[in-house]
């Protein structure tokens, strides 16, 4: 039955509830005079309403397949809170397998109860499972900002990592997982794939979130998983063992880990988590004299360190814990001797640093933190310490398309941590063992890429390569010095030039300007853009010398009339310490605050005559509206040359080797400090020889 739900939605959302693109939805709103009228929004943007859209979606047979999931969303979008609609989807996953909500929980509105009644009716139709998994996964991405979720390929490395450290028992062995901070369960989930799949014969997974709404999404996201394992033979549900003897539990709640732990008397062979970071207030006050510090009480700005105690608190003898830490937790002075603790009772195993882009926050390059609680009463074994560094390793840390190369990374981990537990003498590039002693000093600094040096393999160094790569740079740098110093003085009138503005520019209609905005919160997602994604070029992105680091859905672009560069369009960045324009070149690119888009008339303005006018740094600081390096630049007062399009050629020429001046100078900058750093540490190391 069609929806009642007076809920608006977008053209971009139209169209991924008919399964087609944008412009086929703008093709039936012209062609059609039965097509519904907006409702809301503007002209640009405007908005519908949900219910006469799919009932002449329906009606005139343009509702694909993928339109039931996609008709549900909106409605749950509408809901407007973030934890109703979090606890609307987990109520809807568990009524679709015919369970019910816990007597504690909030009674859902009318309108949520309803969205709750569609969903499982859906389920019923289009398959539980995916039904579920798609409203969650745009509940995580909707909420992108405030819930941390560990990447499916990341969970998976978690999993092994600590499975290869406390491998599953054989026989009627079973085998318990804990993740403290559980979130929605991927970390748990991956767990239970990982343990079936190594043979355990049982498998009970406890998780707590402190947040209601993830802790309920995790319980309802595991169910589906024991569920499902158990109808193909691996699992089954609490009590009941499916076909091939495996039986997995799950049991999620709602609480505070560290304050009052709702699985306080359980204990685990494996723990998995990827903790809060930072936090100020963790319980430091009322925790002061807590039992689980047995390494020394955490300091107040070390919550990650509370996060690792309470890890190995709950740890079977012989179990192992996996924790995500961000790299100050390997550094910080206020935790020096808790680190110290760590090592000298064995327990900490591995550091291994991890490429920027593993998860949030994507800029970092996070660290994983391997524990292994001793067997016996006694101290652990001393098998020194593994640090592997695979952002410096450049197999491991090779990217594809901008995004991390998760069969390389993986490989390198599994391989460091093999020969780690084998004894091995031989480690893979880029990992170091370690005796404890030598990390027992002053500032115990575990940060893997202070003790490992980035190429300790001869082969790595690959010299021949970066010299390759110099002598072409130093030869495109001569070629285009020689074009410029081909250029002389103007002579006496030189400087009586007339120029124009900006602003008179797009007055006359030479070109068209537009300002970029900041995107709202929540759109933002970190990593590569997918396939409906555009990636997003920011101030901050700029002065860290770099491309985009975000993107956005194309439809969350469309529906906010963002500003979108095109291949051709000047780009100005009006603000003066990360002041400069060129010509954009690649991808279409959402433009964030402060950044701007000039367009030109091919017949009137050559767009590189253009930029090389706008990029000269005295145009930015005439230009600018205060004296303070952070002032912006008021792009319409920026000043062009006035000439005729044929002169303009041969300037946007020279413009042209200007800019090949200095990407070949930035190129040449860098290959000769990976040449100095390499060539530093080969001798250092004894790997390069001095000759005789």
């Amino acid at each position: 039955m069609p929806s009642t739900r007076s809920v608006p939605v977008t053209l971009a959302e139209i169209a991924r509830i008919a399964g087609v693109g944008r412009a086929a939805v703008s093709n039936w709103r012209r062609r059609h005079d039965t097509f519904p009228a907006r409702i809301g929004g503007t002209d640009a943007s405007p908005q519908f309403s949900l219910a006469e859209i799919e009932r002449w979606l329906r009606e005139n047979d343009k509702l694909k397949e993928i339109g039931g999931r996609e008709l549900l969303w909106p409605g749950f979008e509408a809901l407007g809170s973030r934890d109703e609609t979090g606890l609307a989807i987990a109520e809807a996953g568990r009524r679709m397998l015919g369970g019910q909500a816990p007597a504690s929980a909030a009674p859902l509105s009318e309108q949520a109860g309803e969205l709750v009644d569609e969903a499982v009716a859906l389920g019923r139709r289009e398959g539980a499972r995916e039904v579920f998994e798609f409203l969650l996964q745009r509940w995580l991405d909707a909420h992108v900002r405030q819930v941390s979720a560990s990447p499916r390929p990341l969970a998976d490395l978690m999993a092994e990592v600590a499975l290869a450290a406390h491998p599953s028992p054989a026989g009627d062995g079973g085998a318990t997982v804990l993740d403290p901070a559980c979130g929605a369960g991927h970390l748990l989930d991956a767990a239970a794939r990982a343990e079936t799949d190594a043979g355990a014969a049982r498998v009970t997974l406890l998780g707590c979130d402190s947040d209601p709404a993830l802790a309920a999404l995790a319980a309802a996201r595991l169910a589906f998983v024991t569920e499902e394992a158990g109808a193909t033979g691996k699992t089954g549900k609490a009590g009941k063992a499916g076909a091939g003897g495996v039986r997995v539990t799950a049991d999620v709640r709602e609480g505070d880990s560290l304050r009052a732990d709702p699985h306080e008397r359980a204990t685990a062979d494996v723990v998995l988590c990827n903790p809060p970071f930072n936090e100020r207030d963790w319980g430091y006050e009322e925790l002061s004299t807590d039992r689980r510090w047995v390494h020394g009480l955490p300091p107040r700005t070390e919550s990650e360190l509370a996060w690792v105690q309470h890890a190995l608190a709950r740890l079977r003898p012989g179990g192992a814990a996996v924790l995500l830490l961000p790299p100050a937790v390997a550094s910080r002075r206020a935790g020096r001797r808790i680190r110290g603790a760590l090592l000298r009772a064995g327990l900490l195993r591995a550091v291994i640093a991890l490429p920027p882009g593993c998860a949030q926050p994507h800029s970092v390059s996070l660290h994983l933190w391997l524990l292994r609680a001793p067997e016996g009463a006694g101290p652990a074994e001393d098998n020194g310490v593994l640090l592997a560094d695979a952002a410096a390793s450049r197999r491991a840390a090779a990217s594809r398309e901008g995004g991390v190369d998760w069969d390389a990374l993986g490989g390198f981990v599994r391989t460091a941590v093999r020969a780690y537990d084998s004894g091995a003498a031989e480690l893979p590039d880029c990992a170091r063992r370690m005796a404890v002693i030598e990390l027992l000093d002053d500032e115990v600094d575990l940060t893997p890429g202070r003790h490992v040096s980035p190429a300790p393999g001869g082969d790595e160094l690959d010299l021949e390569s970066a010299w390759s790569g110099f002598g072409e740079a130093l030869a495109g740098l001569r070629a285009a010095g020689r074009a410029l110093s081909a250029l002389e003085p103007a002579g006496d009138g030189g400087g009586a030039q007339p120029r124009t503005t900006v602003g008179d520019l797009a007055r006359a209609g030479a070109l068209t300007l537009r300002g970029g905005q900041q995107p709202p919160d929540g759109t933002v997602r970190g990593g590569e853009a997918g396939e409906d994604g555009l990636p997003l070029l920011t101030v901050p992105d700029l002065l860290q010398g770099g491309g985009p680091t975000g993107w956005l859905h194309t439809s969350d672009v469309s529906d906010r009339g963002m500003l979108v560069a095109r291949p051709g369009d000047v780009v100005v960045a009006g603000v003066i310490r990360a002041f400069a324009a060129w010509v954009h070149q690649g991808p279409p690119t959402v433009l964030g605050a402060q950044l701007y888009a000039l367009r030109v008339d091919p017949e009137k303005m050559d767009p590189w005559f253009l930029a090389g006018c706008l990029r000269a740094p005295s145009n930015g600081r005439q230009a600018g509206t205060h004296a303070s390096s952070a002032s912006r630049v008021d792009v319409r007062r920026l000043q062009v040359l006035q000439l005729p399009l044929a002169e303009q050629s041969r300037y946007s020429e020279v413009f042209r080797r200007l800019t090949e001046f200095e990407e070949y100078r930035g190129r040449l900058d860098e290959l000769a400090s990976r040449l100095s750093r390499d060539i530093s540490d080969g001798l250092a190391a004894g790997r390069l020889s001095a000759g005789s």
